[in-house]
C-alpha cells in the first residue's frame, strides 16, 4: 500500500516573502540601473560615454567631498555613540529602556522633519548659516541613533565574566577595555559604521536643505541627472557610487576580521 507524501513546512519558508520582496525591489531594479549605465540614450546600445564625465577634476572634489563629509559623520556618531552605549549599559534596567527609547523615538519621525527642525534651531534661531557645518550637524542628528544601537545592542549582551577574568589577572580599566571589551564591540562597531557611512556618502537631501549652493554631494549630482530626465548619465553614476560602497563594505569586513573579537587570546585572557 502507497503512502503519501505530505508537505512538511520548514523554517525557510518564512523567507520566501522576504526573498520575492528582494527581487522586486532590488535586483530588478539594480538590473535597470546597470542597463542604463551602459548603454546609450539614443541608439540603446553598449557604451562607455555615460562615464566620460569622470574624467572631469570638479567631478572628483564632488566624490571627495561627499566621503569627508561621510568619513566625518561616520567618525563624531562614533565618537558620541560608544561612551553613551557603555553608559548605558551600567544604568538599571528599567531606566535604560526608557533612556534607550529617547535616543530611538527621532527614528520614528519622518527624517525631512527633522531636518527641517536642525534647519529651524541653528539657522534662523541660532544665526549658523547653510553650509558644510550645518549640514555636517544634520547628518549626526540624523543618523546617530543607526550608530548608537548596534553598539548598545553588543555591549549589554557581553559576558561580564570576561572582565572580571581580566581584573582577577591583574589588568587595570584601561586595559580591560583595550583588550576585552573593545574587540569584543568590534562587530557591532562595523555594523554601526557601514549603517551610517552608507547612507551618509550618497545621501542629498539633507545636503539640500542644510548645505549651500556653493558645494554639492555626489548625491546631488545623482539625483541632478536624474531630475533631468537623463538616466543613462544618472545610472553611470549611481553605479560607480555602489562600486565605491562595496568597496568600503570590503575594507570593514577584512579589519573585522584581522580584528576578531571571538579569538582564543581574548576569550582566555592570553592578551592580558
Amino acid at each position: 500500500m502507497k503512502t503519501k507524501h505530505k508537505y512538511k513546512f520548514q523554517k525557510s519558508h518564512f523567507a520566501f516573502p522576504y526573498t520575492a520582496i528582494s527581487i522586486v525591489f532590488v535586483i530588478v531594479p539594480l538590473l535597470i540601473l546597470i542597463y542604463y549605465a551602459f548603454t546609450d540614450r539614443y541608439t540603446g546600445g553598449f557604451t562607455l560615454n555615460n562615464f566620460s564625465m569622470f574624467g572631469e577634476g570638479s567631478l572628483w572634489i564632488t566624490l571627495g567631498i561627499s566621503f569627508l563629509m561621510a568619513f566625518l559623520t561616520t567618525l563624531i556618531c562614533l565618537v558620541l555613540a560608544y561612551p553613551l552605549a557603555m553608559a548605558l549599559c551600567k544604568i538599571n534596567v528599567n531606566r535604560r529602556f526608557i533612556l534607550v527609547m529617547i535616543f530611538v523615538l527621532p527614528m520614528w519621525i519622518n527624517s525631512l522633519l527633522r531636518i527641517y527642525s536642525v534647519k529651524l534651531l541653528f539657522n534662523d534661531f541660532l544665526g549658523l548659516e547653510t553650509g558644510f557645518l550645518l549640514s555636517l550637524i544634520g547628518m549626526v542628528y540624523d543618523f546617530f541613533p543607526f550608530m548608537l544601537l548596534p553598539i548598545y545592542t553588543i555591549l549589554s549582551q557581553m559576558n561580564n565574566s570576561y572582565f572580571e577574568a581580566s581584573t582577577d589577572l591583574g589588568a587595570n580599566t584601561f586595559k580591560t577595555f583595550t583588550k576585552v571589551k573593545l574587540p569584543l564591540s568590534v562587530p557591532g562597531i562595523v555594523s554601526g559604521v557601514l549603517m551610517v557611512f552608507m547612507p551618509a556618502v550618497s545621501t542629498f537631501a539633507i545636503n539640500d536643505i542644510l548645505g549651500s549652493s556653493q558645494y554639492w554631494l555626489f548625491g546631488n549630482e545623482i539625483y541632478f541627472w536624474f531630475q533631468k530626465g537623463l538616466y543613462n548619465i544618472g545610472s553611470a553614476f549611481a553605479f560607480v557610487m555602489l562600486v565605491l560602497i562595496l568597496i568600503s563594505v570590503a575594507i570593514s569586513s577584512a579589519l573585522n576580521k584581522i580584528v576578531d573579537p571571538r579569538s582564543n587570546k581574548v576569550k582566555k585572557g592570553e592578551a592580558l
